[in-house]
């Protein structure tokens, strides 16, 4: 058996592989590894819209009580506010029942520490391996030492007000058309811009436990981009299942990515002496071109491996207060402790309205080289041995050879989903795609035999 934890959490297909008695064990676990032997310590639960959120939740916060925590649970927010609602109510530790940008069958359990921080790998495999001990000397309290639950629904709200506090701009005369993907940010997003006086076209943001996701959000953008054009708006907005990332469309209906926006935000915080240290972090995922603009824009660009928790680590270890990736996780330090997709519109917005340039403009401050992205799919139990094939060892070292001198070769096994990703980068988009697909197909046929 693999490690429990993937890049955000434990992640599977709800009641198949994230079962109601694995939520309830990470439930226990988790409240006596981040408790840190506290009597009745708090834990503050969120989730997206998927419907499989009621049993999981239930059952992470039976085991959170059973072994004497006490749960606040709060509904449907998205991630981030977890994230800052855990630090400023000192709450022992929070978590998210969330899938991400991942369709409406899998779901996922992720935890904060009280400080609003992803865990480090270290705590994850002590959650583990005191799950695997069968919650070895853990006293199982009775009587009035069990824990209870509280019920708090109006905490979006504080979310809410201190987004619109950190970025404090006047969106008047500002069309918005913002897809909330039917997720966790379908009321927040849409009353943050609305307060801020925007415009706002909402779509897909009307969920039903099992449309999150579906042909929309920031992994769908067809749609937003073609709205985009028809309602003659500004930009367009793109969040994912659990709003912790973002990315956006121009007013001629073009996408712009997350290093696009990170490059767009930090050249302006650089501009402003607001960007510490003149960094941005980002990881090994990022374009090319988004080191060319770090390099002609005299920002220091630092890189980590794949994982927002990875940049968040770096972010602090160095003092930095800007990183992200090109997916759209982006995080401001200043503001909040995770990725957070309605932040990141906010910073975007202010970037718009004080330059007074269209996003179009504002893109070309770097180059996106060409990049092939295909995902192959594998059994999840194999995705971290691809190498010990020779077949495919053997595939990946031509095609870094070939691509040496002109671009790049990245192989990775996806942190979240039964998923190798193949990455190109090169001058030639259509030698880098077919390239990209004969790898991704010989990896998948290789791996299912």
């Amino acid at each position: 058996m693999g490690r429990m934890f993937g890049t955000d959490g434990v992640r599977g297909v709800a009641n198949l592989e994230l079962t109601p008695a694995l939520a309830m064990k990470l439930g226990q676990a988790g409240a006596c590894v981040l408790s840190k032997a506290k009597k009745n310590p708090t834990i503050l639960v969120g989730c997206d819209t998927r419907i499989s959120k009621d049993m999981l939740a239930n059952a992470l916060m039976a085991g959170a009580c059973s072994v004497g925590a006490n749960c606040v649970y709060v509904g449907v927010v998205p991630t981030p506010a977890i994230a800052y609602l855990t630090r400023k109510h000192h709450y022992d530790a929070g978590v998210v029942i969330s899938a991400s940008h991942n369709p409406v069958e899998f779901n996922g359990i992720k935890f904060f520490d009280s400080e609003g921080y992803k865990l480090p790998d270290s705590l994850e495999d002590e959650i583990e391996a005191l799950i695997k001990s069968d919650m070895e000397g853990i006293d199982f309290p009775t009587g009035t030492d069990i824990g209870r639950v509280e019920y708090n629904y109006d905490a979006k709200d504080e979310y809410i007000e201190h987004s619109v506090e950190q970025v404090n701009i006047d969106l008047s005369g500002l069309k918005i058309v913002a897809d909330t993907a039917e997720g966790a940010s379908y009321i927040t997003s849409i009353e943050a811009l609305k307060k801020l006086g925007a415009n706002v076209v909402a779509i897909h943001n009307n969920p039903d436990g099992t449309n999150i996701n579906a042909k929309c959000g920031s992994t769908h953008m067809e749609e937003l981009m073609e709205r985009v054009v028809a309602e003659k708006a500004d930009l367009g907005l793109a969040f994912d299942g659990d709003a912790d990332r973002l990315l956006a469309v121009d007013e001629n209906g073009k996408r712009v990515d997350g290093d696009q926006i990170m490059a767009i935000i930090g050249t302006y915080l650089k501009s402003q002496g607001k960007l510490k240290k003149d960094t941005i972090v980002v990881t090994v995922m990022s374009n090319l071109g988004f080191f060319q603009m770090g390099e002609r824009e005299s920002i220091n660009v630092e890189k980590t491996k794949v994982g927002d928790r990875y940049v968040l680590e770096k972010m602090k270890e160095c003092g930095y207060n800007l990183g992200g990736e090109q997916s759209g996780h982006i995080i401001f330090l200043d503001g909040n402790t995770t990725g957070d997709g309605l932040l990141s519109a906010l910073h975007l917005l202010e970037v718009v309205v004080k330059t007074k340039k269209p996003l179009s403009e504002l893109s070309k401050v770097m180059q996106v080289l060409p990049q092939a992205l295909v995902g192959a799919k594998v059994p999840n139990a194999k995705k971290d041995s691809y190498l010990e094939f020779p077949e495919i060892k053997e595939a990946i070292e031509e095609l870094e050879k070939k691509f040496a001198n002109t671009g790049r070769v990245l192989i990775r096994p996806s942190g979240t989903e039964p998923l190798i990703r193949v990455m190109i980068e090169g001058n030639d988009k259509n030698l880098i795609e077919e390239e990209a697909k004969k790898l991704a197909e010989l990896i998948q046929t290789v791996m299912n035999k």
